[in-house]
């Protein structure tokens, strides 16, 4: 067979991709322009394949891509779901605000789905992230609706599933597919991820159509192995202060200290949280010190 085919590329393992076409999934390897070009096929990827032989193939073409995060490699994400827990573990606020404006700068859909309501249902997470633009679910066992609407969302979608050890990934996602049937501490195992966690990821299909992807836990990794933002591009990744930013007194406000600055007015009439704020200070500070050769150094995008 001569002609090609378009595909999903759902995991690579030792040089070999597995990609998922109208006619089945073939075993690949990819043309070496890709190596030349300092490109990488990975998990999401959207492919052409030729030379298609029995199960095998090649790939001959990465379509562009929307969006892409470096470590784990994953492509064309639609959402990334921040499982995080009320208590036991507490959650680490700045850890996820800087995840969520990752999400928000590569133009990834955010979800944050908070379990362990059962242990202490009085927490102040909803009014700390309403404004995030992230969609925000209440996990409640006991009531299907709150965890079949992350079922509905995600439906077809490309999504990126991340969490601290022991905020309960695994329980939520056999709630909304039994059919993956994993037991608590065993998602790695059953998703794919295997021993070298930052290089292997795979994309595993629920019974909706959607493509889920297990990624390490996110207290584990520095946000810029995800990519990098100038300091002057930063703002825009935190939402809630979109209708301030504007009426700031000087346009290159770094809504830090600054006299005038309609932000720091917010946060200070609680329109803000102070949370997201101090998120936001921190991650600037962090800016403030990368090299320009750093951020060419996270090209490679389609």
């Amino acid at each position: 067979m001569n002609s090609t085919v378009e595909g999903l590329l759902l995991k690579s393992i030792g040089g070999l991709y597995y990609t998922e076409t109208p006619l089945g999934i073939f075993e690949c390897k990819a043309r070496g322009i890709f190596r030349k070009q300092n490109i990488s096929p990975c998990a999401g990827d959207k492919v052409v394949l030729s030379d298609v032989s029995g199960n095998t193939a090649v790939i001959d073409k990465i379509l562009p891509r929307k969006n892409s995060i470096i470590r784990p490699p994953l492509a064309n994400l639609d959402y990334i779901v921040f499982v995080i827990s009320t208590c036991e573990p507490a959650p680490n606020l700045t850890l996820l605000d800087k995840f969520l404006a990752i999400a928000e700068f590569k133009g990834i859909k955010s979800i944050i789905a908070v379990t362990k309501l059962d242990l202490q249902r009085n927490h102040s997470l909803v009014e700390i992230y309403k404004k995030s633009g992230a969609e925000f679910l209440e996990i409640d066992y006991d009531n299907a609706d709150s965890y079949m609407k992350l079922y509905d969302i995600i439906c077809g979608k490309v999504v990126a599933f991340t969490g601290n050890t022991g905020v309960g990934k695994s329980t939520l996602l056999n709630h909304i597919d039994n059919s993956l049937g994993i037991q608590t501490g065993e998602i790695s195992k059953k998703l794919g991820r295997g021993r070298h966690t930052t290089r292997n990821v795979e994309l595993y299909k629920l019974k909706n159509g959607a493509y889920i992807a297990d990624t390490p836990g996110f207290s584990t990794f520095e946000t810029q192995k995800y990519d990098v933002i100038r300091k002057n591009e930063l703002a825009s990744c935190f939402p809630e202060f979109k209708e301030y930013t504007e009426k700031c007194r000087f346009p290159d406000c770094a809504h830090i200290k600054e006299k005038g600055c309609a932000v720091l007015e917010a946060v200070a009439n609680g329109d803000i949280p102070v949370s997201r704020h101090n998120s936001y200070v921190e991650m600037y500070e962090e800016a403030k010190l990368i090299k320009e050769w750093e951020v060419k150094d996270k090209g490679g995008s389609v």
